[in-house]
């Protein structure tokens, strides 16, 4: 039997854009709210933007990247990852 895949629940936009909206937000990183995770919620497709730019930016692999696994593998899915969330809007 094939082993179980891991697969998340939300897009990686949205948990890049949930990750830089709670950098910016919460005290434990730049932000100023000891308690960051509602706004988060709220605001966190003001970040779209800018996630989608982190995306773009992880297309190539680093070298110690394709010492680990498969480049073109990885450059398929972060496209495919970039492709769904640009084709809903």
């Amino acid at each position: 039997m094939a082993a179980a895949v891991d697969r998340a629940m939300t897009s990686p936009v949205e948990r890049v854009a949930r990750a830089l909206a709670g950098h910016a937000l919460s005290k434990n990183a730049d932000g100023d709210m000891s308690s960051a995770a509602a706004a988060v919620d709220a605001l966190w497709p003001e970040y779209s933007d800018a996630a989608l730019a982190v995306l773009r930016t992880l297309r190539e692999p680093s070298a110690q990247m394709l010492a680990a696994g498969d480049g073109p593998t990885w450059e398929r899915m972060i496209a495919a990852a970039i492709e769904d969330e640009t084709i809903s809007d």
